[in-house]
């Protein structure tokens, strides 16, 4: 679970766009956190990258296929 110290710096979204998963090596739309929807490991990328790969970490059959989805997004627009 990602995780903060000061919760003024985020600001909630109901966008769609935390609604996608996206397959291994998919790229990566949004940079931000992105969590395995199986394991919920999460790792953090910049937007275009490659998604970790199906060798990036294993999953138990009940974890189901490895699905990335964002969860925190960067954005890196100056305000």
């Amino acid at each position: 679970m990602a995780i903060y110290k000061d919760a003024s710096y985020l600001q909630q979204s109901s966008s769609e766009a935390f609604d996608q998963d996206y397959g291994p090596g998919a790229a990566a739309p949004h940079a931000g956190i992105y969590q395995c929807m199986g394991c919920h490991r999460e790792i953090g990328i910049a937007a275009g990258n490659v998604l970790p790969t199906l060798g990036h970490h294993a999953h138990t059959t009940s974890q189901g296929s490895i699905r990335w989805r964002l969860i925190v997004y960067a954005d890196h627009k100056p305000k």
